[in-house]
C-alpha cells in the first residue's frame, strides 16, 4: 500500500512539474508573444519612489488589506499544514512561512501598477501632443500645451518640463526628445517623435493627414494594450485556482486513504515527499504570479 500511495504522490509531483512547464508560462508567453516587457522600462525608478507614486493614487494596500491578507494566507497555509501532517508545529511554520510572502507578492502588484500607470500617461502625452499640434503648429509650443494642461502626472509631467527646457536651450528638439524617447522606451513615443522630427526639419506643409494616422495608430495599439490585459488577468485568474486545487489531491489521497495516511506520515521519506510536493506547487504559483505582474504587455 505505501508503495502504491508513494507512486501516487511521485505522479501527482510530475504532473504539477509538466504543467508548470509547459502550460502555465508558455500560455503567458503566448499573451505577450508580440509585446515588450515593460518592467525594463521603470526600472530606472526605485521601489520607495514607485510605493509612493502607488500610495499618491490611492492604491497601496492599507493596515486592513494586510490583515486580511494575513489571516487568510497564514490560516490557509496552517490549515494546510496540519491537514497534511497532523502537527501543530508544521502547521505553524507554514502559516510563518506564507505570511512572509505577503511584501513580496505586494512588491509584485505595485510595480505592475506603476508600469501600467507609466503607459497610461505615455498615451495621454502622446495623442494631446498631436491634437495640440494641430492648432499650435510648434512641437514646443504642444509640449508646453500638454505641460499646462493638467493632464499628466509625475514623473512622466516632470519630464515633459525638462523637454521643453532642453528645447530652448539647444535651440533644436532633437536633445529633448533623445531624453524622452530614452526614459520611455515605447513604439508609439518613437514613431510620434520621429514623425515630429521630420515634420520640424524639413517642414513639412500638409501634417494634418499625417498626425491622423499616428493618431489612429496609438488608438489601434492602447485597444490592443488593454485587450491584452483583460485577457491575461482571466487566464490568471484560471492559473490561482488551478495552483490552489493542485493542493487538495494529498487531502483527496487521505479522503482514500482514511486512517493508512496516518501510518504513512511516520515514514521520513513520504513526509519529505509530501513537502516537496508543497514546495513544488507554492513556487509553481509564485512563478507564475511574478511572471504576471513582471511581463506586462504593453506594446
Amino acid at each position: 500500500m505505501i508503495s502504491i500511495i508513494f507512486i501516487l504522490i511521485g505522479v501527482i509531483a510530475i504532473f504539477i512539474f509538466l504543467y508548470r512547464n509547459n502550460d502555465g508560462k508558455n500560455v503567458y508567453k503566448e499573451l505577450t508573444r508580440d509585446s515588450n516587457s515593460t518592467i525594463s522600462k521603470i526600472e530606472a525608478y526605485t521601489y520607495k519612489g514607485i510605493k509612493k507614486k502607488i500610495k499618491e493614487l490611492g492604491q497601496n494596500y492599507k493596515l486592513k488589506n494586510y490583515l486580511i491578507q494575513i489571516v487568510l494566507f497564514g490560516g490557509a497555509a496552517g490549515g494546510m499544514g496540519y491537514l497534511y501532517f497532523y502537527s501543530i508545529t508544521v502547521a505553524v511554520i507554514y502559516a510563518l512561512i506564507a505570511i512572509a510572502f505577503i511584501p513580496y507578492l505586494e512588491y509584485l502588484r505595485c510595480k505592475r501598477l506603476f508600469s501600467e500607470f507609466i503607459f497610461e500617461q505615455v498615451q495621454t502625452y502622446t495623442t494631446n501632443i498631436i491634437l495640440d499640434f494641430q492648432t499650435s503648429q510648434s512641437f514646443v509650443k504642444s509640449l508646453e500645451g500638454v505641460y499646462e494642461s493638467g493632464v499628466l502626472d509625475d514623473p512622466v509631467k516632470s519630464d515633459v518640463k525638462v523637454m521643453i527646457d532642453l528645447a530652448y536651450k539647444n535651440g533644436t528638439i532633437n536633445e529633448s526628445l533623445d531624453y524622452f524617447q530614452k526614459k520611455y522606451d515605447y513604439y508609439m513615443v518613437k514613431n510620434m517623435h520621429q514623425l515630429f522630427l521630420q515634420i520640424t526639419n524639413e517642414g513639412a506643409k500638409d501634417s494634418s493627414r499625417s498626425l491622423e494616422n499616428m493618431s489612429l495608430d496609438i488608438d489601434m495599439l492602447v485597444e490592443s494594450v488593454y485587450r491584452d490585459r483583460i485577457d491575461r488577468a482571466n487566464f490568471h485568474k484560471k492559473f490561482l485556482r488551478f495552483g490552489i486545487m493542485l493542493y487538495g489531491m494529498i487531502a483527496l489521497i487521505q479522503l482514500l486513504l482514511q486512517d493508512t495516511y496516518k501510518q504513512i506520515l511516520d515514514i521520513w521519506y513520504m513526509q519529505l515527499l509530501i513537502h516537496l510536493l508543497v514546495v513544488m506547487n507554492t513556487y509553481f504559483l509564485l512563478n507564475g504570479n511574478k511572471y504576471y505582474n513582471e511581463n506586462v504587455g504593453a506594446e
